[in-house]
């Protein structure tokens, strides 16, 4: 142990002696030649209360997100007109804020031409299909144990995925809400990507969803479907890699992972270029700012972009700037 008189005397000794610097010798820079991240042309503007949504969109300010969102749009839009995949990723909450009819516009306009999605798009996707409501209120439900315990919703999902597994869990349901007739399928994900035979991969992971706790739950058929739509998604992830997007909606862990394993298969098989990814979600995550934004692009051109808000706010707002790019 040292010794405090020792401490006490080393401080001392440095400490005295101490005078102000002087400051006349420092060596100062030209505010005119200085570069500066901040410029008056970049800052927003205020327009019109009838102007469109294309001059409101061109005043915002081109800082920050700002300008990270318009070479998004720009990407986005340019992808779309060379015909390269945009491949969007989401979670249930996307559905639950009320996006899915939204998203179902896009693939008919042939914006989005892929969709992957975890296991709980499915549940409220097919509850909205079929009976136009979802989304319990797992606070009170849970205490009694009522939670997930819908019959009708694990005996669809279920029994569809049991009948159809070879079709991978996305195209099995979207099929069965299409031959039930649901009353809501145009606003069904799951539904308009069965009717354009468009990919919709679903990645699931036992025991996340509430249907996995019914008794007629079958692992095998959930198990079989799954790595159909993972394949598959290794498949749309390899044209994607040349040019192509990649959109994650509010997938904090199961879609970043997919994500970067298709993005590992693909490269593996000789696949390869540059693209683009987004995340956009409330908060930054560890997986999707590392395996959606940052590592897909350590040694290439792409690019990868951050963006945190709502998502029943900023899902339309970037849908409706990449549309007024286009047009």
């Amino acid at each position: 142990m040292r010794p405090q008189g020792l401490a006490c005397g080393w401080w001392n000794r440095q400490a005295v002696g101490y005078t102000p610097i002087d400051l006349q010798r420092l060596r100062v820079t030209s505010l005119e030649d200085r570069p500066s991240k901040v410029r008056s042309e970049d800052s927003g503007r205020t327009v019109a209360a009838d102007a469109s949504f294309r001059a409101w969109f061109d005043a915002l300010p081109n800082i920050l997100a700002g300008e990270g969102l318009r070479q998004l749009v720009t990407r986005t839009a340019a992808a779309i007109e060379r015909r390269r995949p945009v491949l969007l990723g989401m979670g249930g909450h996307v559905i639950k804020v009320g996006l899915g009819g939204v998203l179902c516009d896009l693939l008919r306009e042939g914006l989005v031409s892929a969709v992957v999605s975890n296991g709980s798009v499915t549940i409220h996707d097919t509850e909205l299909a079929l009976v136009g409501k979802t989304s319990e209120d797992v606070d009170a439900a849970l205490q009694d144990g009522s939670f997930g315990m819908s019959a009708e919703t694990a005996q669809f999902i279920l029994g569809a995925i049991a009948a159809h597994r070879e079709r991978g869990i996305g195209r099995a349901l979207g099929d069965a809400l299409l031959a039930a007739g649901a009353p809501h399928a145009r606003s069904s994900v799951l539904a308009t990507c069965a009717e354009r035979d468009l990919p919709l991969c679903v990645c699931v992971a036992i025991g996340t969803d509430i249907v996995h706790a019914h008794p007629q739950a079958d692992g095998a058929a959930l198990g079989e479907a799954a790595m159909i739509d993972f394949r598959t998604l290794c498949s749309v992830v390899a044209d994607l890699l040349d040019g192509g997007v990649y959109l994650n909606f509010g997938s904090a862990v199961l879609l970043p992972e997919a994500f970067l394993k298709a993005v590992a298969v693909a490269r593996n098989l000789g696949h390869g270029g540059d693209f683009t990814t987004a995340d956009f979600d409330f908060i930054r995550q560890y997986r999707p700012a590392t395996n959606v934004v940052r590592r897909p692009h350590l040694g290439t051109n792409g690019k990868g972009f951050s963006f945190t808000g709502h998502h029943e706010l900023l899902f339309p707002l970037f849908w409706q700037a990449v549309r007024t790019e286009l047009a």
